[in-house]
């Protein structure tokens, strides 16, 4: 299917305006570079994701230069035309067929750049780059201008300013389009199908990395190019470790299984979070607690809707769990006390949520001039409250090692959320039931 490059090119004229509006100037955005894994051999390619949210181009040694002036102008530079590496690596677009693919209005050999910054930095007010982020970019950007610096004498200024693009783009990519909205829900579907076929495939005595198989198979299968973080099969007392990554366990009957996982499509992420038990069936307290959290989670995905603060969600999930621990003897004292005091905080230490987009905890501030920044239509995140009891004096043996974390992605509407990630089995009728599929 041919790329549709409307959306990228409208987020670059975007991002002109408001580069004009600030006073104008000349955007630095490069792509990713490759990464050695081992002595010759690189980890498989991932752009950039700033980049490839303006550009849609995903090959390596590329820049995005923008130009905000009268005349607006979108640079691409990247790599030649070169038939004998092609041979090896696979096609290359060349400057001519990338400028014409992908519509930019001028496209350059990448050797090129550094000799033209000097030249697009000329009587510009400012340069827009990621400061910090790149030590060698912020050198070659320092470069560039000093360069430009040694031609006052012939009445050539220097930019005055050095502004981080980040924060312009980061804006930008709060507000999900039509597109990235497609591809999140085509993610969110994989995925899900995903987490089904894990839950079919848990039994007794498999070991955590089968059902990591599961997923990266179901993943690979419907198109996903990778997974967007590394997955988590957590069995057991595992499930109390917020990031376990070993996945090298063997499932036991009467244990919880906890999988966080998700595929990345096209450059975006899917982040599901699914807690069920390896024999198919839920005990008395792991019922007890599953529960709770699905109750939590409930209240939180409630609070999601436009206006509401980016805290209440948290905030509503965190009054459930608190009260449940109380109900469930994990806690003791006030609803008021518990939450004043955060003695809750043994049994879940984490957020609700996170930005969910191009990366898995996306761009975006979570608060503006000190306060929860207000949900708007088009915002993605995630609704992922947990609990993690692990044995301590106190704590009823019944709840020992019962890891849960019950995650979805929530997309803000007009009037609330949409859930695109509810296909996958959450209730305890529902998981016991698909289970039992297997």
């Amino acid at each position: 299917m041919p790329l549709d490059i409307s959306p990228f090119q409208a987020r670059r004229a975007r991002l002109l305006q408001t580069m004009q509006a600030a006073g104008g100037g000349v955007a630095v955005i490069p792509t990713a570079p490759e990464r050695v894994r081992n002595r010759d051999t690189h980890y498989g390619y991932r752009f950039d994701s700033y980049f490839y949210y303006l550009t849609g181009f995903r090959e390596p040694e590329a820049v995005l230069v923008l130009v905000a002036g009268d005349t607006p102008r979108s640079i691409l530079f990247c790599r030649t035309k070169d038939m004998e590496r092609e041979i090896w690596d696979g096609y290359r677009f060349g400057p001519e067929a990338a400028q014409e693919t992908f519509g930019f209005d001028e496209a350059h050999p990448v050797a090129e750049l550094d000799e033209q910054l000097a030249t697009l930095f000329a009587n510009q007010p400012a340069i827009f780059h990621s400061v910090g982020y790149e030590p060698a970019w912020d050198s070659r950007i320092a470069d560039a201008l000093n360069r430009v610096r040694a031609q006052a004498r012939t009445g050539c200024h220097a930019p005055a300013q050095i502004r981080d693009v980040r924060g312009l783009i980061d804006e930008m990519r709060l507000i999900k389009d039509a597109s990235e909205i497609a591809t999140m829900r085509r993610a969110a579907e994989i995925s899900a199908g995903a987490h089904r076929r894990a839950m079919r495939a848990t039994r007794p005595g498999a070991w955590e990395y089968e059902v990591e198989a599961e997923l990266l198979h179901e993943f690979r299968r419907h198109g996903s190019q990778a997974p967007a973080y590394g997955s988590i099969v957590a069995g057991g007392a595992n499930a109390c470790v917020l990031h376990y990554v070993e996945n090298d366990g063997q499932l036991k009957d009467g244990d919880l299984l906890l999988i966080d996982a998700g595929c990345e499509l096209d450059g975006y992420a899917s982040d599901i979070t699914r807690s069920f038990p390896v024999s198919g069936r839920f005990s008395g307290p792991q019922k007890a607690a599953y529960e709770l959290v699905l109750a939590s989670q409930a209240a939180a995905i409630e609070a999601i809707r436009p206006g509401a603060g980016w805290n209440d969600p948290h905030d509503a999930a965190t009054r459930v769990l608190a009260q449940g621990f109380i109900d469930l003897g994990l806690l003791t004292g006030t609803l008021d006390g518990v939450l004043e005091s955060g003695s809750y905080r043994q049994f879940y230490m984490h957020r609700t949520g996170h930005w969910l987009g191009l990366d898995v905890h996306d761009a975006g501030e979570y608060k503006l001039a000190g306060e929860w920044r207000p949900l708007v239509a088009g915002n993605m995140l995630t609704v992922e409250p947990g609990c993690y009891i692990r044995p301590a004096d106190g704590v009823p043996e019944a709840f020992w090692n019962i890891g849960i974390r019950i995650e979805d992605d929530a997309l803000v509407t007009d009037s609330g959320c949409e859930i695109i990630t509810a296909a996958t089995p959450k209730s305890v009728a529902d998981i016991e039931a698909v289970m039992a599929e297997g």
